[in-house]
Order: C-alpha cells, then sequence, then structure tokens
C-alpha cells in the first residue's frame, strides 16, 4: 500500500459526456511519486457512504452537502464550484490526517484515491497474492509506512509502560493489546513486502537494488522480535501488585533522618559528573528504569545495525567501482595498443608509397 502524505483538489472541469457534469482534480502525493485522480461529486457520496458503513462511525470531516434545486444550477456557477471544491478537500484532508487510521485503511477509500493494491475477491475467495501489485515506488512507499507503524508501537509501549508505573493497570492494558494488535498486524504485511521482491525481481529489478531491499526488509524483522519480546516483558511486570509499581521513593531528608548525613556521601572517590535524574527517570522504580535502559539499548542497536548495512553498501559500491575502473584501464591499454599497431601499418604502406613515386 502506497502511504498517502497529502492530498490537494487544485481545480475541476466541466465534462459533457455521457450528460454535462463537473470533475474534480485531487492531487495526491505520497513518499517517493504523486499523481491526480478525477471525480465527480457523486463519486465522493459514495465514498462517504462506503467508508461509514466498513469504519462504523463517518469520517471527522462532513461532506459538503448537496445544494438545493441543484438540477436548475448552472454547471459553470464558478461560487458554488469554488465552495464545493474547498470543502471536498477539507473532506478529504480530514481522513489522511486524521489519529485514527480506520477511515484510510478501507479498501473504498484508496481505490477512489487510486492507490495500487489488490483488489478483494468478489466473492470473499483468496485472490492473486497483494505482493505481486507491487511497483518499485509503491514497495518503498509500503517499507516506509511500516517503520512509521512499528514507531507507533514503540509509542503504545512508552505510554503503557509510564501508566504501569503510575498505577493505572487497566489503561496499561489496553495500551498493550493495542500494541500487541498493531505489532501482528505489520508482521504480516511485512510478510507480504518480502514476497513482493520475488515479483520485483521478475520485472527486472537489478541484483543490487534487491539485496538492499532484502537487508531493509531484515531490518524490519528483526525490529519485530525486539518489539515482541518488549511487549512480553512488559505484559509479564505488568502483573505485578499496584502497590509495588506506584511506591513512590523516599524524600532526601528522610533518608538523611534515617541514615545520617555522612550516608548520603559517596564512600568512595568517582571520576566525572555524578548522574543526574531527568524527567523520562525520576517517576520510574529500578524495573522500570531497566526497562527503559533496554529500549533505549535496542534502539542503540537497531541503530548501529542499519549503519552497518549502510557501510557495508557503500563497501560493495566501492568494490564494483574499483573492478569497473580496472576494465576500463585494461580496455584503453587495449585501445593504445590496437593505435600503435595501426599506426606501424600506416608507416609502412607510406614507406611503399614513396618507393613507387
Amino acid at each position: 500500500m502506497t502511504a498517502i502524505q497529502a492530498v490537494f483538489i487544485r481545480g475541476y472541469e466541466e465534462r459533457t459526456h455521457p450528460k454535462p457534469h463537473t470533475v474534480y482534480r485531487i492531487d495526491i502525493q505520497a513518499h517517493v511519486r504523486s499523481w491526480q485522480m478525477w471525480r465527480r461529486y457523486s463519486e465522493f457520496d459514495d465514498l462517504h457512504t462506503e467508508i461509514t458503513k466498513a469504519a462504523g462511525s463517518p469520517p471527522p470531516s462532513p461532506l459538503p452537502p448537496k445544494h438545493k434545486f441543484s438540477l436548475l444550477r448552472s454547471h459553470t456557477d464558478t461560487k458554488v464550484l469554488e465552495e464545493r471544491r474547498i470543502g471536498l478537500e477539507i473532506y478529504l484532508r480530514a481522513i489522511v490526517s486524521a489519529k485514527e487510521d480506520k477511515w484510510r485503511d478501507t479498501f473504498a477509500f484508496k481505490d477512489f484515491l487510486g492507490v495500487p493494491v489488490g483488489r478483494p475477491p468478489a466473492g470473499g475467495g483468496v485472490v492473486g497474492s497483494p505482493s505481486s501489485q507491487f511497483t518499485s515506488a509503491t514497495w518503498l512507499d509500503e517499507h516506509l509506512e511500516l517503520q512509521a507503524k512499528l514507531r507507533d508501537v514503540w509509542a503504545d509501549i512508552n505510554k503503557r509502560n509510564a501508566l504501569s508505573d503510575r498505577g493505572d493497570v487497566a489503561e496499561a492494558h489496553k495500551s498493550n493489546v493495542a500494541a500487541k494488535s498493531k505489532l501482528a498486524g505489520v508482521l504480516s504485511r511485512i510478510g507480504t513486502l518480502g514476497e513482493g521482491l520475488q515479483y520485483l525481481g521478475m520485472a527486472g529489478m537489478s541484483e543490487g537494488e534487491l539485496q538492499r531491499r532484502t537487508d531493509m526488509v531484515a531490518r524490519l524483522q528483526d525490529t519485530c522480535e525486539k518489539l515482541g519480546k518488549v511487549v512480553s516483558v512488559a505484559r509479564q511486570t505488568s502483573a505485578r501488585p499496584s502497590g509495588a509499581s506506584s511506591a513512590v521513593p523516599a524524600p532526601d531528608s528522610d533518608r538523611e533522618a534515617l541514615l545520617g548525613t555522612q550516608a548520603m556521601k559517596p564512600a568512595r572517590r568517582v571520576f566525572g559528573a555524578p548522574p543526574q535524574e531527568t524527567e523520562a527517570s525520576r517517576p520510574l522504580d529500578n524495573v522500570g528504569l531497566l526497562q527503559m535502559q533496554q529500549t533505549q539499548m535496542e534502539q542503540q542497536d537497531n541503530q548501529m545495525s542499519q549503519l552497518t548495512t549502510i557501510l557495508q553498501r557503500q563497501r560493495h559500491l566501492g568494490e564494483a567501482i574499483g573492478a569497473e575502473i580496472a576494465l576500463q584501464n585494461e580496455m584503453l591499454d587495449d585501445l593504445s595498443n590496437e593505435v600503435d599497431r595501426v599506426g606501424g601499418k600506416l608507416h609502412d604502406t607510406s614507406k611503399q608509397m614513396n618507393k613507387l613515386s
């Protein structure tokens, strides 16, 4: 699926076939490409009905209403057409920018905007794999959207940890379930993404580009595996008693009264400045600090893995460039030898011509 970044309705025009009507030009911008679609108002009305039924609730912005006596109005009434153009643009942009993706993930909305995805089977059966619908550009769009989905999973996990530390077990469980559900959806789409590379390879994609994209899929799978472990660990730790998770550290004054002022000082020399509390670590207990540290270490490991892949790619490119330069040098040497040989023949021929003259 192509990740839509922005939608605009920049104009409209009147058409006469099969009968006079007005169509609106929709400009769609994705990560790596953009395209246009022409739709009339009745198609917007059908879209609104279908996505409301599929999502279970109407979109965040209402559809511009039909004008009274619209049949008697002229299709060249620029004021009416401009008002409707603005309203339809607001309607589409509200769906694209909504926090919930239940409207823009419907097949009706993707088909309306011309997003290249596999059509669902008419009778509920299985048609050709959606991975065969990928092009080089839409594959990259899907990869970028999966990366965004994984960032959403991380956000749900961090939210659940914060709720668990505050003792709100019910909301923490909801965040955990949301993270698990999103992660399951990403895993299935990663499988489709990997299968899509086979079709792209048969379509003529270069071996180097296939290898690069295979590495991209592998990194996504590694991230999903790490997230699965984090979600599993978080579910187990969230089952602790609420009193343990909501414990508040004792203030320094109480510790000083109990242990004395000498006990507050380090018993030995410590090099460097003492560690400072941050806004992120202050409300956490020991388990929360450990989870946050593990999450940060996993993120750093993921970044190092990406950097390693990039460096390996640069190395392969350097080796390929070196091999190409060596081949070009050999060809230049052969050309120089040929020039010398032809020059010698021309010299001999010139001598023979002088003898004949």
